[in-house]
């Protein structure tokens, strides 16, 4: 008899913390603050495969960068952890006796993005591989150059950013498009010294410095500690806006843009390092874009292999790509899989393998995507789309490094302050996301009682500040930790 009151205990305290979740969301759902917004929220035992919560489950909503879930998701199942993109240098002439290349060095690209990354080397040495390039050069007796550097990122094609950005995203580091040669994580530093509040900020340096870029400075310092400045500017072009407001009375504040042409620049930057270790470059460095669209480049003949350079790996990518949200290695792990199943590494490409793959393996009802890091305000995806995908990898042989690769509340990433102190803290491991009225949380619970549990929680429109939005979502999170 004991036995089954025991069983009957545990039987009625799980069902009675399933309702303390579906009774989170429900008071969620009520919430004034969603008077005008909308919700799509599903959590899902993934060892009975039942619902334990859930509201408008399969609308779907603007999910911001808990969409990087889904492209390396896409990047692990597809091309497997190990994958590394490569980066390819060519000559197109023949070496003479004297040392003198009689023709150009190519840089041929294949969308590696962690080339020259902060993520990946330490500050002050991002450039050192051209160093290396540069020893390579020499160790094969080149001591000149008839021709130039020329970069070639055309795999990629020149379309610049996917559906659905924002044109004021585009000069921030934030919307740096993802191309065929990345450098520097695609990214300007510009750096600002402020007097007084209401006084105009001087911009001091550029970093990389770019050929010809002209920035209009238009910041103002402010009694705050906050960074408000954005940049203005479009694709390849060379005249940006920086404007906003940055902290008052600082010798020295620094605001990160986008770097305009990283297939030029990373052609500019090698032709210096050649020739500050004396090797002659006769003529300037160039971009393949910028070259004539009649030059057809097929490295079949003329051209011979000196040397290449492997990336980092899909797991070393996508452990930034989630941990700290980087929109540009989430399209570049999405660019790898129309690079490497088709040769093109366009998004219109590689979207049509993401969605090739998961169209018989998971729920796509009313899913559209059009990016892989979810800064396109286009993309629409429900909670049951994300629970369908969450449980897919839960049962992959890649569960585990996915896995690892998500922020954990109260303890890392994006995740950090949410949910710390309280029962959520080290139990919610997921994805965050944010756009301007955008917040989402999605990924897994390891709960209390030792369940694992799949959740998505996407917010959009709703009518208080993000800070309050974030209490009161991780009231819901808490609860899923008590299942």
């Amino acid at each position: 008899m004991q036995k089954y009151i025991l069983l009957f205990s545990l039987f009625f305290l799980i069902n009675a913390n399933a309702q303390k979740a579906q009774k989170a969301i429900n008071l969620f759902a009520a919430d004034p603050i969603m008077k005008s917004g909308r919700l799509s929220f599903l959590a899902i035992d993934l060892e009975s495969d039942s619902i334990i919560g859930s509201y408008m489950k399969d609308s779907s909503l603007v999910t911001a960068s808990t969409t990087k879930l889904f492209t390396t998701a896409t990047a692990f199942e597809v091309l497997g952890k190990n994958y590394t993109p490569v980066t390819r240098i060519y000559a197109d002439g023949p070496i003479d006796q004297n040392g003198i290349l009689h023709g150009n060095l190519w840089i041929r690209g294949s969308g590696d993005v962690s080339m020259g990354s902060s993520y990946f080397n330490s500050e002050g040495h991002e450039f050192d591989f051209l160093s290396n390039w540069t020893d390579s050069i020499i160790l094969m007796g080149i001591k000149g150059i008839e021709g130039a550097v020329i970069a070639d990122g055309s795999a990629y094609g020149y379309d610049g950013p996917p559906i659905g950005w924002k044109d004021d995203d585009i000069g921030n580091y934030f919307g740096a498009p993802h191309a065929g040669i990345n450098l520097y994580d695609n990214m300007i530093k510009l750096n600002f010294q402020t007097g007084g509040a209401g006084s105009k900020a001087k911009l001091v340096t550029i970093f990389p410095k770019v050929d010809s870029l002209v920035m209009n400075c238009a910041v103002t310092a402010v009694a705050s500690s906050s960074d408000d400045c954005y940049i203005d500017g479009k694709i390849f072009s060379l005249n940006r806006k920086a404007r906003g407001t940055i902290p008052a009375n600082r010798n020295a504040f620094q605001v990160k843009g986008s770097l305009p042409d990283s297939e030029y620049q990373l052609a500019k930057e090698w032709t210096a390092v050649l020739k500050q270790k004396g090797i002659t470059v006769d003529n300037r460095a160039n971009g393949y874009r910028l070259l004539s669209p009649k030059l057809e480049n097929d490295y079949s003949e003329n051209f011979h292999l000196l040397f290449s350079q492997p990336g980092k790996s899909i797991k070393d990518v996508a452990y930034w790509t989630n941990l700290k949200s980087v929109n540009l290695f989430a399209e570049g792990l999405l660019d790898y899989l129309g690079y490497a199943k088709t040769g093109d590494g366009s998004t219109s490409s590689s979207l049509k393998v993401l969605r090739g793959y998961w169209d018989q393996k998971i729920n796509l009802t009313n899913m559209k995507i059009n990016d892989g890091s979810g800064l396109s305000r286009l993309n629409a995806i429900s909670a049951t789309n994300f629970c369908d995908l969450l449980e897919f990898m839960y049962k992959s042989p890649n569960f585990l490094d996915f896995k690892s690769t998500l922020p954990v509340a109260g303890v890392s990433g994006t995740l950090r302050n949410i949910c710390k102190g309280q029962v959520g803290q080290g139990r919610v491991i997921a994805k965050s996301g944010t756009l301007n009225k955008v917040k989402a949380y999605a990924g897994y619970v390891e709960t209390i009682s030792g369940k694992k549990v799949a959740f998505s929680f996407c917010v959009n429109n709703y009518s208080c500040s993000t800070s309050q939005l974030i209490n009161k979502m991780a009231v819901v999170l808490n609860a899923l930790a008590e299942y």
